[in-house]
């Protein structure tokens, strides 16, 4: 969001301070005096508003907006998602699922087959989204195998990171594709080559060390304790399948369109056509959630013989135990757009952009700035792609270098997720964690990440320059 009529006066020095100064008041409300996050966020939010020198009368609008910009694309995800994810686990579907990815790949290597599911799934849906989906499908592994739920749920949850932050056709890595006027299918094979190796050195690895030093039960999903042991009438394997694989495909529908569109390959003026527009709207993330969840309550509701009013307090159940982290997750918005909106990355960005140092270096430190600053990895991404374009584009980069470029500031802006991330309350929340533990998990798994992709992505960026 941006004031009319208002522009920031502090200097970056005052405005890193304030930053952090917040960061570490959450902490102590947080983790100190156990202060719930939900009034710590938003309490911190107008003292750093205040701080930072909004107009007054603009600091509750600059709240409203952050919180509201993050509902808009979360609540509607988590909510369907939740009921989407209730149906599988009571109708048994997780179960028989579960039991399949076991028989299949082995107890042993339980987590690297959720793990490889969700990369596949990560490819068209967002962290969220599949995060959601995949809850009871991880939680059931987790009951069936055993030990600590952080071997199944890093796993899981590293491989949606991963996938969003990587690759194409996610929204960060296209539009700084764009801005360095990189071609996207080399881009997809980088990212492809660089995000699995990533997976297994910074997530599943990760998992195994974490994993054998905290144990952390599987937590109830939504209000259930335990699934049943011998559902009635579980559907099959490929009723399971079929409804976790459809949001995927009407998302890739949509998404593969528009590469289609905007490569040339369809005539310049399909965007304008009916048709075209129909199928990329059935294909965005909540609408395709939405047909999967009616698909859902037929297949693995109406269809097994349960009755309509049974199914309807089922997918009701869902609602209450995700509203707090809707709304955790609205306040970490909150906060993210107060730091936004009062220039703090922006006036970093300046600062190192005098320093000299190498390009893909920079635009590797900025976009891990902007990522602690305001916390969308998105956001982060995009908007330091945006500032060293014209530095790129003076360099004559081929498409290898170009391509490591985009995967270089992506791996900046995953790194030091806290507070102001929503990803951060995502999983604390639905992973019962508290923040301390998420820090040591959820925060250092999203480090490592940002480290060995950005290691990758330099010998990639080098090598090419000898090619």
């Amino acid at each position: 969001m941006t004031i009319e009529d208002w522009t920031q006066t502090l200097t970056a020095g005052p405005l890193l301070a304030i930053a952090a100064a917040a960061v570490a008041l959450l902490l102590v409300l947080i983790m100190k005096l156990k202060v719930h996050a939900f009034p710590a966020l938003i309490l911190v939010s107008v003292l750093t508003a205040i701080a930072a020198g909004i107009p007054t009368a603009q600091v509750v609008p600059v709240m409203l907006s952050g919180f509201g910009s993050t509902l808009a694309s979360v609540a509607l995800l988590v909510g369907l998602g939740a009921m989407l994810g209730i149906l599988i686990q009571t109708s048994g579907g997780a179960q028989v699922l579960a039991h399949k990815l076991i028989s299949v790949f082995g107890e042993k290597r339980a987590p690297i087959a959720l793990g490889v599911t969700s990369m596949l799934f990560g490819f068209p849906i967002f962290f969220d989204a599949g995060l959601v989906v995949m809850l009871p499908i991880m939680f059931s592994v987790a009951r069936w195998v055993g030990g600590s739920m952080l071997f199944y749920g890093i796993p899981v949850a590293g491989a949606f990171s991963v996938m969003h932050v990587f690759t194409p056709p996610h929204p960060g890595p296209v539009s700084a594709a764009a801005f360095f006027n990189a071609n996207v299918g080399v881009l997809l094979l980088v990212a492809l080559v660089i995000a699995i190796p990533t997976w297994y050195l910074a997530v599943y690895l990760f998992s195994r060390y974490i994993g054998a030093r905290i144990n952390l039960p599987v937590p109830a999903l939504l209000g259930i304790d335990e699934e049943p042991d011998d559902p009635k009438n579980p559907p099959s394997f490929g009723t399971v399948l079929f409804v976790l694989l459809l949001p995927m495909l009407l998302i890739f529908m949509n998404t593969g369109l528009n590469t289609l569109a905007t490569s040339g390959i369809l005539a310049e003026d399909v965007t304008d056509q009916t048709w075209y527009q129909t199928l990329r709207m059935l294909g965005e993330t909540p609408v395709a959630l939405l047909i999967t969840t009616l698909v859902a309550m037929y297949v693995l509701g109406n269809r097994r013989g349960v009755h309509k009013k049974h199914i309807n307090i089922t997918m009701e159940g869902a609602l209450p135990a995700v509203c707090s982290v809707i709304l955790i997750t609205g306040a970490g918005g909150m906060f993210g757009g107060v730091l936004r909106t009062s220039g703090i990355g922006a006036s970093l960005t300046d600062v190192l952009g005098d320093m000299g140092v190498p390009l893909i270096v920079a635009g590797f430190i900025i976009s891990g700035i902007l990522r602690v600053a305001q916390g969308s990895a998105t956001v982060a991404l995009t908007t330091t792609a945006g500032l060293i374009a014209p530095g790129v584009e003076a360099a004559g980069y081929g498409d290898l270098q170009l391509s490591a470029l985009v995967i270089a500031v992506a791996a900046g802006s995953v790194i030091l997720s806290h507070f102001n991330d929503s990803g951060f309350w995502l999983v604390s929340r639905f992973f019962n964690m508290d923040e301390k533990t998420t820090f040591k998990t959820w925060t250092v798994m999203e480090t490592l990440i940002g480290l060995v992709g950005f290691t990758l992505a330099l010998g990639i960026f080098y090598a090419a320059t000898l090619i």
